[in-house]
């Protein structure tokens, strides 16, 4: 495990912006410009609703990238908070339980939000947004804390070629199918097929975890590289290399999705690549405004969000903020064209989860894990 006392800890404003700007989408916002090209027709912002749909099968929509842009997101930060805890002189084994410990409460917590209180243990769904993130986090920790940057890179580069090869050379043919990369015939569900009763294409698979080391892996090398005191003097030159990284790897998902297609459902290892490099891209943008430009209050609608994400996905589980908006805003939609309901739901939905988030906000009550 490398040294990481020199360098000057600071907090990334841009990261709480950028992780309240991922869950923005999935907390309303998209609801808003749904209801925005219902209610104008514009092309523009009916193109745009139609990229906050998940693609059915292999391609790629502006919705696919909220999960692994998460995950994301999750390896950046890790870098800082090992330093911190580094720095706080933790000795290596409270290191791992805290790497270890995260990993699994995040998947005993997404297994409680797809199963609820419930005991039907035969039809019990395991596999789980939050669980995805806490394994590969996990794994992709541990091979960090364990390695120098150049076995990471051959880690990362083994865990998503080895991937491919597993789905090229094992195909299921359970289900008659022969496209090695279709529903019925891909590895990835054949897995899960045979472990995860009840499921016949389950989302966030068994098999699947394995390219998901890949993404953190990759917001860890951002991680490291921001938090190295290399171009700390040449802020904009150290902004541009991460530019550069993010547009060869999006390179590299384009001409990898020949032989293996962009596939957020297997996590395939060009989409890893595709939308890892957006992912990249878009925290350099922000990176670039918020931390190195300074200009931060325009975050702050973000940076409430981006500060209890947990809160408010679990929360959105339990709590109806449909219902709640109807209860506010349902008086305002009855006066209204029938067109304006999906964009006054939108709002509804966003401004209660928000307002909701920012009173823990105020008084400083935040969910870690």
């Amino acid at each position: 495990m490398e040294n990481y006392t020199k360098p000057e800890i600071k907090r990334l404003y841009s990261l709480d912006a950028l992780r309240g700007f991922d869950m923005f989408w999935i907390m309303g916002g998209d609801g808003i410009f749904i209801g925005l090209a219902t209610l104008t027709g514009w092309p523009v912002l009916q193109w745009w609703a139609n990229q906050l749909h998940h693609v059915p099968w292999h391609g790629f929509h502006f919705f696919d990238m909220i999960f692994p842009l998460f995950l994301f997101i999750a390896g950046v930060s890790f870098p800082f908070s090992l330093a911190k805890r580094v720095a706080n002189n933790q000795s290596r084994k409270s290191l791992y339980r805290h790497v270890i410990t995260r990993g699994l409460v995040l998947l005993l917590l997404g297994t409680l939000y797809n199963n609820a209180v419930r005991f039907d243990f035969a039809h019990f769904n395991y596999g789980s947004v939050l669980g995805v993130i806490g394994l590969g986090w996990m794994f992709a920790a541990l091979i960090f804390m364990n390695t120098k940057l150049s076995s990471r890179i051959v880690w990362f580069c083994g865990l998503l070629i080895g991937y491919w090869l597993l789905l090229l050379l094992f195909p299921a043919h359970d289900l008659g199918s022969t496209d090695i990369f279709s529903k019925q015939g891909n590895l990835t569900d054949y897995i899960d097929r045979l472990f995860r009763p009840g499921i016949l294409f389950g989302s966030e698979g068994i098999l699947s975890t394995i390219p998901t080391i890949g993404t953190a892996l990759l917001g860890m090398f951002t991680g490291e590289f921001i938090l190295s005191e290399y171009l700390n003097d040449k802020p904009l030159r150290k902004v541009l290399y991460l530019v550069l990284a993010a547009i060869t790897l999006m390179i590299i998902g384009k001409i990898w999705n020949i032989v293996f297609p962009i596939n957020k459902h297997l996590w395939s290892s060009s989409f890893v690549c595709w939308v890892g490099g957006l992912s990249l891209l878009l925290f350099s943008i922000f990176y670039l405004v918020i931390d190195v430009w300074q200009y931060k209050k325009w975050t702050f609608f973000f940076v409430v969000i981006g500060m209890n994400p947990i809160t408010i996905y679990l929360t959105e589980r339990v709590v109806s903020f449909k219902s709640a908006s109807n209860f506010f805003f349902g008086g305002i939609t009855a006066l209204l064209p029938a067109t304006w309901a999906p964009l006054i739901d939108g709002i509804g939905i966003t401004t209660l989860a928000w307002v909701f988030l920012y009173i823990l906000y105020k008084k400083k009550i935040f969910l870690k894990v």
